[in-house]
């Protein structure tokens, strides 16, 4: 049967016309979080972050990154099944949804492209082949410390950030601590005089070697994966108490150990006190009576020494110029040679060395495109500084540096303790 169609009459013409144009004129009802109301942050001026190697160091990081409103946290890599999870515990209850990803590769993050930056926590041993392989993604990088394993990855670090143009902040949040900074700036505007030496703090006046452990079955790869883990260095047998702790993760080699690990900070904060960023000393001494002493080309010494401190807590350093010094530590305190130097200035105490900061002046520079406090020149040559003193150690005698050439002078051996073999295919 053919249907008879129904012509409207004019009431239900206008009923009809009057509802489909209010639907149309309606407005849409969009979130204030979405237009920066309130507090909140609009999602085009966020910074999305993913991170990789995300354990008890990393989820303090992670902690200060969640606490900045222009932060969305989308995703974590991880050899370990059990942080993963972790991990994706802490972001999903932060936003209230279930998104944040998780990955066992690290190349399946940076593939993303609506990542913009990554944290680096993994063990040290691998914090420079990821910051590498995150710069070639084209991402800016949060990278913990130590943050390379040898003078030689140092400068292939600093000209991969300088070629590819990205953010590089390593994890020596100290430098952005009111009481450290302040001591710094002392030392490098004249305000002591003359410098005449800079005395940093180790961890220990040792080397070490990567050793192997009883050997244990590996655990299925999506529990820890072992060879992911062991990463750039060379291959050992499995056994769980590697995983936390183990030796090549502080820098690898003989000259990983004491210096390094608290180097990367009281080194690195002597360089910029010297206003040294980009240069590193010319003679390293090795160790007397628990004193190493560098030389800088300008005569200004830089002593590593384990005691002899006040107390002011973790990671001491001290500058030392011909007219006053000053010492400073992770209590928050310094104490000067003359209450002169604070030249009416209050300097605020921040004890515990908190990384917010730090994570603070990356974000912003993400941002800006300019570079961090703690960027990759400066961890460079603080780093450098730190593997050769290192290398005088183990060596024990005292070692001329080519700082233009970047290699010893005269002496083959200590050369050759530059750099290192990586595992296949880690090598970059």
């Amino acid at each position: 049967m053919k249907s008879k169609s129904r012509r409207p009459d004019r009431r239900g013409f206008m009923k009809t016309a009057l509802s489909v144009g209010a639907a149309m004129m309606a407005p849409e009802v969009i979130p204030g979080s979405a237009l920066g109301k309130d507090g909140a942050v609009a999602p085009s001026q966020r910074i999305t972050v993913g991170g990789i190697g995300i354990g008890n160091r990393g989820t303090y990081d992670l902690g200060c990154f969640l606490e900045q409103a222009d932060v969305q946290f989308l995703a974590v890599c991880d050899i370990k099944e059990t942080r993963r999870t972790a991990v994706k515990k802490i972001a999903d209850q932060k936003y209230g949804n279930s998104d944040c990803d998780t990955y066992r590769d690290f190349h399946e993050l940076l593939a993303r492209d609506d990542i913009d930056a990554v944290l680096i926590a993994t063990g040290p041993n691998w914090h420079a082949t990821a910051a590498m392989y995150a710069a070639r993604a084209g991402k800016d990088m949060y990278c913990e410390k130590p943050c390379t394993k040898n003078i030689a990855q140092s400068l292939i670090l600093k000209e991969t950030m300088q070629r590819t143009g990205r953010i590089f902040q390593a994890g020596t949040q100290r430098r952005n601590l009111p009481h450290f900074a302040f001591a710094c700036e002392l030392a490098r505007t004249g305000k002591l005089g003359k410098l005449k030496a800079v005395h940093a703090h180790p961890a220990g006046m040792k080397t070490m070697m990567s050793g192997w452990m009883t050997p244990e079955p590996e655990p299925p790869k999506e529990q820890i994966d072992w060879d992911r883990y062991l990463g750039p260095a060379a291959w050992r047998p499995f056994n769980r108490a590697h995983l936390d702790g183990f030796n090549f993760e502080k820098g690898g080699g003989m000259t990983g150990g004491g210096v390094l690990e608290w180097g990367s900070h009281c080194v690195d904060l002597c360089q910029w006190a010297v206003g040294a960023d980009d240069v590193v000393p010319v003679e390293y001494n090795p160790p007397k009576d628990g004193r190493l002493v560098a030389r800088y080309e300008n005569g200004v010494e830089l002593i590593i020494r384990e005691t002899g401190w006040l107390p002011l807590g973790s990671c001491p350093v001290r500058f030392e110029g011909e007219d006053g010094w000053v010492e400073a530590g992770d209590s928050g305190k310094m104490v000067l040679s003359s209450p002169a130097l604070l030249a009416g200035r209050k300097v605020e105490e921040i004890g515990g060395y908190p990384a917010t900061f730090h994570v603070r002046d990356f974000l912003d520079c993400v941002k800006t495109r300019s570079q961090p406090k703690g960027n990759a020149v400066a961890a460079c040559y603080a780093h450098i500084a730190c593997h050769a003193a290192g290398i005088a150690i183990a060596l024990n005698r005292t070692l001329k540096y080519d700082r233009h050439k970047n290699e010893f002078i005269g002496d083959e051996q200590a050369n050759r303790l530059r750099s290192e073999a990586l595992r296949e295919p880690w090598r970059i």
